[in-house]
Order: C-alpha cells, then structure tokens, then sequence
C-alpha cells in the first residue's frame, strides 16, 4: 500500500463508521480463509503437437497431444476460437446467439503441418504447436496469438492460464475498459479487476470501475478488436513493437493476458475502426438510446440537502438563462442512505417537487446503490431475504459489508429472478416523479481500512444457475445490475426509453446505458483524464459517458472549472457533479466571466442538440461513439494515431480542448482535408498541425468541409449547417429527427453537398432519387481565405 492509497483508506475509514468496516473486513478474511484451498502443487501444460483436425461449418476442431482448439469463422468475418471446449456461451457480453459460421469457409490443410480457415475477410491460419493468425484476405498478418500455458493444480480447482500475443511493429493498442491514462495505452500491466480507487483518481491510478478484457489495435495493416471472453481476475501486460532501421529487424509489439481462472475463449474482429465497431456491437448488443433530455445539460451535487437547496439551484439556472435538462439527487436525499427511501423531513413531497421541475423542462434523476441495509423491519431488505436475493457465503450465510448505510447485503444480480425482483424496486422511483437512474457504488463496494474493497472471493453467486463464486461474478456484477435496472423500467414504463447509466461495468454494457467517469480528482491532470477515459470507453462500444466536470472532490479554479465545463459541453453526458465537501458548481458560484463563457457553451450544447440527437441514433445503428479518436477515418495516419488531447465529434467536428493551465493558443492534429474553424471561419488545410486561437472564453472547435451538421437555429427551430466544400471535393452527412422518447423508429435523411459555380448546392438523397431539401439550410465557409 503507498501512501496516496493510505491517504485515501484512512478518509474512508473515519467517513463510515470505523469499527464496522474492520468488523467487515475481518468477516471477509475470515470467509475467504475457510473457502479458500491452496492452489498446492500445480502442472504446466501448453498444446503440445498437432494430432489430428475435423472440418466444420465456418473452422473446424484441431487437436493437439494435449488440448484441442475450436476455430469459427461468421459470415460477417468475426473470428472466434476457443481452447479445451470452451462454447461462446453462456456469455454475460453476447447480446444473443453466437452469429452463424460462415458456411462457404473450413478448415483446410495448410504448409508444415498447420491448419488455415480462409473467409472473404479474413484468414485464419493454425500452426503445427498451437499458433493462431488472424491475416487479412491479402495474408497480411494483424495478430499473432502464441500456444497458450496452463498451470493446473494438482488437487483440483480452475486452471490459471497466460495466452501471449504479437501485433504489427507500429501498432497501437487502446480500449481494456476505463484507463485515466489513456487512450492510447503505454507500456505497462493493466488489471482486470473493477475497483473503487478508494476517493478521488488521477492518471496513474489503475484499474477503475470498468475494466474489460477488450483490445483494440490499430496498425498500418489494418485496425482489429481482440475480446478475451473471460470475466475472472487478469491482467495485460503490453509492449508497443518497434521497426527496424537499415537491415535492422522489427520487434513486434506484445500483449500477454493472464487470468486466474475460467475459459480461454477470443473473438476478434477485424476491418476499419468504423466496421470493427458495427461487428463488436453486433456481438455484444447496440447501445440504448438515451431520452433525448438526457442529452442535455444535467447537474449533480452530493449534499443538495433539501427541497429548499434544489429550488434554490433550479431557479439559479433560470433565473441566469442557463438551460439545465435534469437534476441528479444522491444518497443524501435517503432516509439513512437506505436505498428506495425518501428523507421526509428534508423532501416532504419528493413527487410533486418533480412535478414542478417538469414543468420547467427539468427531470429528477435518482442514484440507486445496489447495498440493502439488515434492517428486519425494512421492506426492501426483508422482501429480498423472502426472496433468498442476497449474495451468501460458502456456509449459506448472508455476506454482509459496509456501505454508506452501515451494515449491508448485497443482491445477487447473477440471478435472473433476483434481477426481476430488483427490477421491480424501481416502481418506488418512478412514483417519486424520478425520470432516470444512476448505479453506483456496484463493483460492488464494502468498505474496509485496508485492501480491497469488495465482497469475499468465496462468496456465492448464481450465474445464471451454473453457481461459482465472487471470483467469477464480480466483473459482472454491476453489468447484471444494470440489466436489472434497466428491463425493470422498461416493464413499469414500457412506452418510455429507459435513462440508466452506471459507475461498473463489463462487455456488453452500453445493451442498458452508459457510464460516467467516478471519482476524477480535481486538479490539471482529472480534466486529462476525463478525456482518455470517454475515448477509451467508446472504443470498447460504450458510446455515451461523460465526467464529472470540475473534477469530483476539492475546488477547481475558476480557469480550470471553465475548461472543464467547456469540455464537457462536446462530450456525450454533460454533467457537473462535487462531492459533499467540494463545495458548490454551479457556473455562478465562479465569477461574473465564467458564467459568461459558461453561458456560450451552454447554448452552444443546446444549438448542437439535433446533432447529438443525431449521434445518439447511429451509435445505436452502427456502434459508432459520438466522440472518436482523431485517427478515427484514417488508421492509417501515425501521427494521429499519437494525438490524445482533441477528439472528433461525429464525422463533422474537431474538438480540441484547453488541457493545460494559462494557454490561450494550442496546436491542433488535423486529418487530411479542409477544416474551417467554426467561430472565425478561417480555413486550415490537412493533413498537418496547425497553431489556433483559444482563449478563454471557447476551446477550438474545426468543421471538416462538406459537412451537414443539424442545430437548432436562433428561432429555435431546427436547420441544417452546411460548411462549403473544398473545389473538386464532395460532402455531405447524416440527419436523424427527434421523434421523442418513446419507442419510435426514426427516420434517417441522407444529404450531400458539392459546389456549383461557386455556390453550394445541398439535395437529399432517397430511394426515389434525389429530392429538393426541405429544412431550412444555413451555408458556411464560402468566404474563407
């Protein structure tokens, strides 16, 4: 333990009630200690020799002296492959059944004793010791996975297992989940394990809530995602390659997963970073459509305290002429910090409080933690003991911890019906006038002085009727509360698009919402990590998170709040939120300038809300995150591939935030093409750098050219911006229109632009042909130099 670790064990420590948490923590020492065998005498194991191989549908089986590997090819190209017969499923990150093999592809002999499967998209070549390949049909090597080692004990019990990989010299990895120092992911080992970082992270602190066994690389070759569907403890150790200079040879670049236990099973998919995105998210399920309200702007605070201090606040907004979409009350507006419970003197009429909000345009959004206090007489604790709902220990016996109510136990989300019986809980918030939900607190947490902060590894969970233990189901936990939380509101409001977004996760989490950023500490280097950790999150195909603007604990300065809020208002969920003893956010509480500058990036995210709207739609369609690396349409390019402190906005905007202190003027990494800075006008060519104003009222924000970007116009009525293509270049976009929150399919419009004597002809294109444009256009960029 270091110091910054003892720091933050010590705060929580006295923050819930000392001896209880070591009461709790000698609980789960002891649990674990009766469970928990020595893994003893253990044998190592690797493949061995081919034997022989049978050719199926899609791959085949071959078998080696001493384990035996599944390869499959889908029609759409992705590649599963599997060791010791392992299935795809059960699965916690498939959305459905496995895609079908595809049918035109087997396995074939291949040169020196190996096996190869050829597709339309992609080859997969097996070697005589237990090699797997992944090439591109032009037989262009993208991955290269060594035989995988096993260390089995002796006496019994899951295998440990490491699966050693190369990629090209120049690749790049990103994803594994929520990494503060990404996106791009550095030399150096990254655990698998969610965790609350005990207060406030920055940077260097690893792993967060959401860690996902989830890679993606991008080479010069070609861009591919390698998922290792596993959900136990693990780590990756990566190494980025380098290229040989003169007759010097390349070194590739190496990742070597390590897990504790469970199947060794990948799926990998290949393509551009556009196309490896639609097929994860056909795998793992499209994102949820979020209400369009929740595209907003929508604001937080622990230690609202009071009806009073809400209205307060509301009224601040309006009074200001600051739009505001929702309001997040958190456990301070509980009975005792007891979940689905109101503290009545401080909130004695909750409902028609929303009502009110409502009217004015503002939602209620309540946090939910899954803890449940032992209480005998509490309704929530005694339905879920009748129900037999609560995670137990190998002798049977409710796992108790300590949470923000003091003693608690936990639901065992691995159960579909405990994730019924939850769900229907959330009637309570929806008769409290609650319009959404966020999940904390569920990696799950049970606070202790020292060490980790969860629940036994011995503890017993359901998994969906297989049983096992807290080393199998806790990276899942907070996903399956999450589908809990989100199929129970759309029984009790099935006309109504769920809003849920929350702190822990795994593969397959966006299927129920999005998530946010934590406890991002306040200072420089949190507003950094902000960043990293939405474009890291959206390469894994969870497209709509956000931070906590101002950082989480602590008082930003007025320059780095205003920096922060101006970030925010690009990012997919824009919310400032403080901890209970950072004091108050909003915008006005920071000086007469930055409520100014915050006021113009407020109506800029209101001006923008149709593009969002728009966003929200095709991430849903293709799996494409709103906010994307720059390197995004162009893998190829290296030097985007190293930029990290801009990102692109949908295909038409390049956002490149203020990240450091003092800077009214920053550089921005163009890709290729015409830019034209949106509030000047001016022009820059790509690709290269340019040198662009930032002061301290805007953060650069570039149109690429051609663009249709759908806004709001100063009427409120919707329109479409059109940025002028450059001679002899064509443009266009994509426009999807709110039809509210419901259920509804929208209608997607398709427009392109070109030039034409000089002037900007826009048509929209159907099935029928082409079509005069009926919205209202707006042309930009004509004049520029």
């Amino acid at each position: 333990m270091d110091g910054r670790e003892l720091v933050r064990a010590v705060r929580v420590f006295t923050m819930v009630r000392g001896p209880r948490a070591m009461r709790s923590a000698w609980r789960r020492w002891r649990a674990d200690a009766r469970a928990s065998l020595p893994r003893g005498a253990e044998r190592a194991r690797v493949p061995g020799p081919v034997v022989d191989a049978e050719p199926l549908p899609g791959g085949g089986v071959v078998r080696f002296a001493r384990s035996e590997l599944l390869v499959r090819v889908a029609s759409s190209g992705t590649v599963f492959w599997s060791w010791d017969g392992a299935a795809p499923g059960p699965s916690y990150a498939l959305a459905g059944d496995p895609p079908e093999p595809d049918a035109r592809a087997s396995l074939e002999p291949d040169k020196d004793g190996g096996w190869r499967v050829v597709s339309e998209r992609v080859t997969v070549a097996v070697s005589r010791n237990g090699a797997v390949e992944v090439r591109t049909p032009g037989g262009v090597v993208l991955r290269r996975d060594l035989p995988p080692r096993w260390w089995e004990p002796v006496a019994g019990g899951p295998a440990r297992w490491v699966q050693r990989s190369e990629v090209p010299a120049d690749a790049r990895f990103f994803g594994l989940g929520g990494r503060a120092s990404g996106p791009r992911l550095r030399e150096g080992t990254y655990r698998l394990w969610n965790t609350d970082p005990r207060g406030s992270f920055g940077p260097d602190d690893d792993p967060l809530y959401i860690t996902m066994p989830v890679q993606l690389v991008v080479a010069d070759a070609g861009t591919h995602l390698a998922f290792h569907d596993n959900t136990w403890d693990g780590r990756v150790t990566l190494r980025e390659g380098g290229e040989g200079e003169g007759s010097g040879h390349d070194r590739p670049g190496l990742s070597e997963v390590r897990m504790s236990g469970g199947p060794l099973r990948c799926w990998v998919v290949v393509g551009t970073p556009a196309r490896v995105l639609r097929g994860w998210t056909a795998l793992t399920g499209a994102p949820a459509l979020p209400p369009a309200w929740a595209l907003g702007p929508q604001h937080a605070r622990w230690g609202f305290g009071s009806e009073r201090e809400v209205r307060r606040v509301v009224a601040g907004y309006r009074e200001r002429g600051l739009p505001l979409s929702a309001l997040h009350l958190d456990i301070d507006h509980y009975d005792g910090h007891r979940v689905f419970t109101v503290d009545r003197k401080r909130f004695p009429d909750l409902p028609g409080l929303a009502r009110e909000l409502r009217a004015a345009g503002v939602r209620l959004v309540s946090i939910v933690d899954p803890a449940v206090k032992v209480e005998p007489g509490g309704p929530v604790y005694r339905g879920g003991r009748a129900a037999g709902a609560f995670v137990r220990d190998a002798r049977g016996r409710e796992v108790r911890g300590v949470v923000w109510p003091g003693e608690c136990v936990y639901p065992d989300f691995t159960d579909p019906a405990v994730r019924r019986w939850w769900g229907g809980l959330y009637e309570e918030r929806l008769a409290q006038g609650f319009s959404g939900v966020w999940h904390d607190m569920n990696e799950p947490v049970s606070f202790t002085p020292f060490g980790d902060m969860t629940l036994p590894r011995s503890a017993r969970h359901a998994l969906e009727g297989r049983g096992g233990d807290h080393r199998e189901a806790h990276n899942v936990y907070g996903l399956a509360m999450a589908g809990a939380g989100y199929e129970g509101l759309r029984r009790l409001r099935p006309g109504e698009r769920p809003f849920l977004f929350s702190r822990s996760g795994w593969a397959g989490m966006q299927r129920y919402g999005g998530t946010w950023s934590g406890d991002v500490s306040t200072g420089w280097p949190g507003l950094r990590a902000s960043l990293s950790l939405v474009l890291g999150l959206g390469l894994c195909g969870v497209p709509y998170s956000g931070p906590d603007v101002g950082g989480f604990d602590g008082s930003p300065s007025p320059e780095l709040f205003l920096r922060w809020f101006q970030l925010g208002a690009w990012l997919p969920l824009f919310r400032t939120h403080a901890a209970i003893d950072a004091g108050r956010r909003e915008p006005w509480e920071f000086g007469p300038e930055v409520l100014e500058h915050a006021r113009a990036a407020l109506a800029g995210r209101e001006r923008l809300r149709p593009y969002f709207v728009t966003l929200a739609h095709l991430a849903r369609l293709t799996g494409a995150p709103y906010a994307r690396p720059v390197w995004w349409g162009a893998p190829e390019d290296r030097a985007l591939r190293d930029c990290e402190d801009a990102f692109l906005l949908g295909d038409a905007l390049l956002v490149a935030p203020v990240l450091t202190r003092g800077a009214d003027r920053r550089a921005v990494r163009l890709p290729r093409g015409r830019w034209y800075d949106t509030v000047t006008g001016g022009a820059y060519e790509g690709p290269g750098q340019v040198l662009v104003d930032a002061p301290l009222s805007r953060i650069p924000v570039l149109a690429r050219a051609g663009a249709v970007i759908p806004v709001r116009g100063e009427d409120g009525a919707d329109e479409l911006e059109v940025w002028a293509p450059a001679p002899g270049r064509t443009g266009g976009g994509v426009v999807v229109r709110d039809v509210g929150d419901g259920w509804e399919r929208a209608e997607i419009e398709r427009y392109t632009t070109r030039l034409v004597d000089g002037a900007v002809r826009v048509e929209r294109v159907t099935d029928e042909g082409v079509v005069a444009v009926a919205a209202r256009v707006r042309v930009r960029g004509l004049d520029a130099g």
